[in-house]
């Protein structure tokens, strides 16, 4: 961060200086008082169950010059300057948002339902090549995050790559308005906070947020197979990445290595490349690709750019492999991940040459048909079990393939699943299979039964062939339900079998 008066402090935020010169100067800011060193500029934050204005006393003990504040301290220490504002939070973007002015660098800003790090880890990998790049640390894309994150910008940088995510409407704006992109990136369009935001329609809504802080003579760049995407317009130029025939970044030739990465081409009106990309994942292809095309915007080579896509580093468990001694790997995918992220891990599995790819899947599919049980709290209410929408999407894209039915275990996760697209994949087995586990858990829990029942609720919609099988089961179940202890469920299903 470049050095600031209090004098430049005060333009910024608009403050009162209550106490303090306004020749002194700030070098870092933190909203934590325990890491406002010396020099830093403190900025206490409110929320329901904290103040950080208790804290003042303790951030400036520790070497911090002086504070924003909105409340007034009872007393002011010695050689520590205060400024007084309304809202500390605003302040905070107010200050990020007059210091992101001070630097006439290309700053490209990204969101998206999934991938949102991993995209921007991807581009910071390849603009890093030519210039000296800041980007957003780990997942800190909020509405403080942010604003740190581009008071972290000095004198070196030649390029920011921002990451901002958003649960809500207004989010995005809220945090473009401070970043203000010459490059808007949109990943997709998922199911992420659903719950707030109503429907994929209204997530568009809220994603498309980043396009009203866009430099007029800015450039989108999406992703091309989406469909939600597509429907986009803007009076600034629009890239589009992916396999359709209408992308302008087009990704074709793809060799999945399962764990071991992808390797594809990438086709450009301006240039072809050979990308190898060192992680996991078919779904990697949009954030290499995203980042070709951020690239040739930013004028890089086609070597800079394919140096920077084979450099990417996945951040925190992310798809991240771990080599272990004797020549075993461990695929690391532990961060909170929605329906789309877990179809995308289970590909990679799939995908994977090893001789022992039978007893992971297998263990994966027991992994995951446990986690029908689970909650994922931050989708909301979807049209079926979003976990069990994983299983059908999977069952309905791979089973043709035929590595779901070679792994009993992975097989019968997927049959929890089959919803109207899924149901022609359903066998005897897997019918007997759900029968037995749906009476088991009924027998524990209304609750665990109702959710596991999700899949199989509209058998009405199953092939005709399939419909008695599935009516029969239903009954079953039914009969099988202590009566005094599962009346709404009983009644749900007698309603059904009516």
């Amino acid at each position: 961060m470049r050095r600031l008066t209090v004098s430049e402090l005060l333009t910024a935020t608009g403050g009162t200086l209550l106490a303090g010169g306004e020749s002194a100067a700030v070098t870092s800011v933190s909203t934590d008082s325990r890491k406002a060193g010396e020099g830093a500029l403190f900025i206490p934050l409110t929320g329901e169950r904290f103040d950080g204005h208790d804290y003042i006393d303790k951030a400036l003990a520790l070497g911090a010059a002086g504070c924003l504040c909105a409340r007034t301290p009872a007393a002011f220490l010695p050689d520590k300057f205060y400024i007084a504002v309304p809202d500390t939070r605003l302040a905070l973007k107010a200050l990020a948002s007059w210091y992101r002015g001070q630097f006439n660098i290309p700053v490209v800003q990204i969101t998206g339902s999934v991938g949102k790090t991993t995209t921007k880890e991807m581009i910071a990998s390849v603009v890093s090549q030519r210039y000296r790049t800041l980007k957003t640390a780990e997942n800190f894309n909020n509405d403080i995050g942010t604003p740190l994150t581009l008071l972290g910008l000095d004198d070196t940088c030649e390029a920011a790559v921002i990451e901002t995510g958003m649960d809500h409407f207004g989010e995005i704006r809220y945090l473009g308005e401070m970043v203000r992109p010459h490059i808007a990136v949109i990943t997709n369009i998922g199911d992420a906070h659903i719950e707030f935001l109503g429907s994929r329609e209204g997530i568009l809504k809220a994603k498309s947020e980043i396009f009203e802080n866009l430099d007029a003579d800015g450039v989108a760049i999406l992703n091309g197979d989406d469909t939600l995407l597509d429907t986009v317009a803007l009076p600034q130029r629009i890239v589009r990445c992916g396999e359709s025939a209408h992308a302008d970044v087009r990704v074709s030739a793809l060799r999945d290595r399962g764990i071991d990465g992808i390797a594809c081409t990438v086709t450009t009106e301006r240039a072809e490349y050979q990308l190898n990309i060192p992680a996991p994942g078919r779904h990697m292809i949009y954030a290499a690709s995203l980042a070709v095309a951020v690239g040739e915007e930013l004028g890089l080579s086609v070597p800079e750019i394919e140096r920077g896509v084979a450099l990417y580093e996945p951040a925190g468990s992310r798809m991240r492999v771990h080599r272990l001694s004797g020549d075993r790997r461990l695929l690391d995918d532990c961060y909170n991940a929605n329906p789309q992220s877990m179809s995308a891990a289970l590909r990679a599995l799939a995908a994977t040459d090893c001789p022992d790819r039978g007893t992971v899947l297998e263990a994966a599919g027991e992994g995951l048909r446990k986690s029908l049980n689970g909650y994922t709290g931050w989708l909301g209410v979807v049209a079926s079990d979003p976990h069990a929408d994983v299983f059908a999407k999977l069952a309905a894209e791979e089973g043709r393939e035929g590595w779901s039915i070679r792994h009993p275990a992975l097989s019968r996760a997927l049959y929890c699943g089959f919803a109207a697209n899924g149901a022609r994949l359903w066998t005897p087995e897997g019918l007997a299979w759900v029968e037995a586990t749906l009476v088991k858990y009924a027998q524990v829990s209304e609750y665990n039964a109702l959710r596991l029942l999700a899949p199989v609720l509209n058998w009405r919609w199953f092939e005709p062939g399939l419909r008695e099988e599935v009516r029969g089961l239903l009954a079953r179940v039914a009969a099988a339900l202590p009566r005094d202890r599962f009346a709404f469920i009983g009644g749900r299903l007698a309603a059904l079998l009516a």
